[in-house]
């Protein structure tokens, strides 16, 4: 994924920047950035790898050498960015998050017509924030480039400017699959993918923009320059998984929204009569835990956390590139409470369940620590579809994904038909794959939330949710 965090002032930003940034640290383990102007010395940029070393190791020695009263920062999952470009446009730093569907078919475009090279990266390809910063380029001002380079784009992608004047520039992704938000204080305003991150720097909400709005800040004024159109289709997975509990999208609050969720699955189950008696609810690690704990207090089983992660060497287990060594951080980093698995019945809820690689390690975990029954529960439906919208998974077919594997297990390619049936698990195919999957991993059972029951959990028009990955429906 990848997120961003701007400051504009009339004093220094560049503590504001720092932290802001450091607030994103969840949404990507790649590349970071910063990237600030000052009117005396004008830009200056550093960009480091933050694949093993958190991004406050990486920048704090940075810090000294930095001033500036408008600066952007940025959390990569791909690309090194911020970017300092200068075109006819003037010199300006941009960062950007989301996804290019249609990449190969622009870059082409720019190779077979006026323009005849990139800077290519090692792996060949162009860097993204390139190659939005040339689709701007081909406008007659920055604003108009902006939304050439909006209607260009097929799949997100938000942008975040500095120019030489000292202004801050946003755009939202043209269908608002990802959020911006704006928050301002005494002599400035900010702009970040993530509020919490501005609450903590004393900023207060101002404006959380619509999709395809463009705003402009300078310290004393913000400007709509592009008002946001009616095509809002957000992120449904940020609530699942990538969010941060204290951080609001178009005002739904992650945190209560996960434990929402969490009891309107066990709301669900109990009406069915299909809840397992179970001496403990646990959430799986942790954005699994506000989901369990809503199923908890909806069902009246008691809420405990039979194991924990160890996180303070390697913080997130697909850090590493190697996938036989992320399995390995994966299953050291659980530690178990033998006291609360030895003998017990365990119910578990995750966030999601995507590719399935880790569940057969974590089901063998609980029952070699002496756990009687292990069920488990999905916060989100069977994901069916990788998403070509958005960076937020290393999957690259949607045969990796466990339910199309799964579904071509048990019918080929006929079943690929009826992915539908499968994700309902009223019907028989949805019963027949979640059998098979608890065959698999050896659980007890298996439930996944519906899209009803997730979509009611949220609480906005369901019809402003993306939920692609999902249904396969735009």
């Amino acid at each position: 994924m990848g997120g961003f965090f701007g400051a504009v002032g009339r004093r220094d930003v560049v503590l504001d920047v720092f932290f802001g940034t450091d607030y994103h640290s969840h949404l990507g383990t790649k590349n970071a950035g910063l990237a600030f102007w000052d009117r005396e010395t004008g830009f200056s940029r550093e960009i480091h790898s933050i694949n093993n070393t958190p991004f406050r190791t990486k920048f704090e020695d940075d810090l000294a050498e930095f001033r500036g009263t408008c600066g952007i920062g940025a959390i990569s999952d791909s690309d090194p960015q911020p970017l300092l470009v200068r075109s006819k446009l003037g010199l300006y730093a941009i960062a950007t998050v989301g996804k290019i569907s249609n990449y190969d078919a622009i870059v082409n475009g720019f190779l077979e017509g006026h323009s005849n090279q990139f800077m290519a990266m090692s792996s060949g390809r162009v860097n993204t924030t390139e190659l939005v910063a040339s689709l701007i380029n081909e406008g007659d001002s920055l604003l108009d480039g902006i939304r050439h380079a909006q209607k260009t784009i097929e799949g997100s992608m938000s942008m975040l400017l500095v120019t030489e004047q000292g202004d801050l520039i946003v755009a939202r992704d043209d269908e608002g699959r990802l959020p911006a938000l704006i928050g301002k204080k005494d002599g400035g305003y900010c702009v970040s993918f993530e509020s919490f991150a501005y609450h903590k720097l004393g900023y207060e909400d101002c404006h959380e923009l619509g999709p395809g709005e463009i705003v402009r800040m300078t310290p004393d004024a913000m400007e709509v320059l592009s008002p946001p159109n009616d095509n809002l289709k957000i992120c449904a997975f940020l609530w699942a998984y990538y969010g941060y509990p204290n951080s609001n999208y178009e005002g739904v609050n992650v945190e209560i929204m996960r434990c929402r969720n969490g009891e309107i699955m066990a709301r669900d189950e109990m009406a069915k009569g299909t809840l397992p008696d179970v001496d403990f609810v646990a959430g799986v690690p942790d954005s699994g835990v506000p989901h369990a704990i809503g199923y908890a207090n909806r069902s009246g089983k008691h809420f405990a956390r039979p194991f924990v992660k160890y996180t303070p060497t390697w913080p997130r287990s697909f850090t590493p590139e190697n996938q036989e060594v992320r399995n390995m951080v994966a299953k050291m980093k659980q530690i178990p409470v033998p006291e609360l698995i030895d003998g017990k019945k365990l119910l578990f809820v995750d966030d999601s369940i995507v590719r399935g690689t880790q569940l057969r390690e974590t089901v063998d975990f609980l029952y070699e620590s002496g756990a009687k029954e292990v069920h488990m529960r999905s916060a989100c439906p069977p994901i069916m579809y990788s998403c070509k919208y958005l960076n937020f998974s290393r999957t690259n077919s949607d045969m990796e994904l466990l339910a199309r594997r799964v579904i071509q297990e048990l019918e080929g390619d006929e079943g690929q038909n009826h992915i539908e049936e499968y994700a309902d698990a009223a019907t028989e195919r949805g019963k027949c794959l979640l059998k098979r999957i608890c065959e698999t991993f050896g659980f007890d059972s298996l439930g996944y939330q519906s899209l009803d029951g997730f979509l009611e959990a949220i609480g906005i028009d369901r019809n402003k949710v993306c939920t692609y990955c999902w249904t396969g429906k735009e």
